[in-house]
């Protein structure tokens, strides 16, 4: 397991637990009642650090190597998955995946961000930052639910779209702005959950939902805390501060009405139990589409345009 700066006392703690426990095999002692000590101190220690996150803090965790991606949330919660490809346009942005699978014996489309599991799937993955293309996939795959009346739960988790020239070339704004246009209007009910990462156009583009949850430990902002501390300090130094002044975790966009749910994650994160992570959030989709199938298509259509048409602070003069 990996460990990040802040974890330091757990880390030192399972550090002596290992030790304890190699020690015992050496020797064959019986330590395990020394082990079981140690186990309940890593426990309170866990709880105790994990109380008081600072926004930081959750960005790091939001982007743990180890935390469960969209395709791992679709291995443990479904069966017969059969991923889609391609835009019928330029080719298939392997950052953006999607396709039909089976929930406890429901079809439903799932479509989201892939950021890779390791060095060589990161870069073809282009670490779930998708091109045009990807968002155009994304959008023919919920048309495709539509046409067979499945509903539709997108996973976001991205540091944004690629802000390369040749997806600009390709029209990235335009394919994010169509997303945002055709979603609203969509006659299935659609769930969108942020598992990670939710930067800028680059979440929204797969955002717009009848229902918007974020996990614990995840972020939803227009801005990166980096890129924010560049723009207004010109500097990287400033990211703890511009995390906390934006305001981007799963509290505060709550408070804010700008999801419509936080979903809890196992103690220390979802990367210490992808398991129970994943039926965590499971049972989140069955409960909200058990909710969303009562209202009338028309009405959800109406509810979700009043839902995003109401989101802001503004005054008039």
């Amino acid at each position: 397991m990996q460990f990040l700066d802040f974890e330091k006392p757990i880390a030192e703690l399972y550090e002596q637990l290992d030790k304890l426990k190699e020690n015992g095999d050496k020797s064959g002692v019986d330590v395990s009642a020394t082990v079981k000590e140690y186990e309940q101190k890593i426990a309170i220690t866990r709880q105790e650090l994990y109380a008081n996150l600072t926004s930081w803090q959750k960005v790091q965790l939001s982007r743990h190597p180890e935390r469960p991606y969209t395709l791992a949330y679709i291995e443990k919660m479904c069966t017969n998955f059969v991923e889609l490809h391609g835009d019928r346009n330029v080719k298939d942005d392997k950052a953006m995946v999607g396709g039909f699978a089976e929930l406890d014996g429901e079809t439903i489309m799932f479509i989201g961000q892939q950021k890779g599991i390791n060095t060589k799937m990161r870069q073809i993955r282009n670490f779930g930052m998708a091109n045009p293309e990807g968002y155009r996939k994304a959008l023919r795959l919920m048309k495709l639910a539509e046409k067979f009346n499945k509903p539709i739960v997108t996973l976001i988790d991205t540091p944004g779209a690629y802000p390369g020239l040749e997806a600009e070339e390709r029209g990235q704004g335009e394919a994010i702005a169509r997303n945002l246009f055709e979603m609203i209007k969509l006659k299935v009910p659609v769930i969108c959950i942020i598992i990670g990462e939710g930067a800028s156009g680059g979440a929204l583009g797969i955002g717009m939902g009848d229902r918007i949850f974020m996990l614990e430990n995840s972020w939803y902002t227009v801005i990166s805390p980096e890129n924010c501390s560049t723009i207004l300090w010109r500097s990287w130094n400033f990211k703890e501060k511009a995390a906390e002044e934006l305001k981007l975790t799963s509290d505060y966009m709550s408070k804010f009405g700008l999801v419509d749910g936080v979903i809890k994650e196992p103690l220390g994160g979802a990367h210490t139990n992808h398991d129970e992570a994943a039926a965590i959030v499971k049972a989140k989709i069955k409960e909200t589409l058990a909710e969303l199938k009562q209202i009338d298509p028309q009405n959800r259509i109406d509810q979700r345009i009043e839902k995003f048409s109401s989101m802001g602070f503004f005054d008039e003069h």
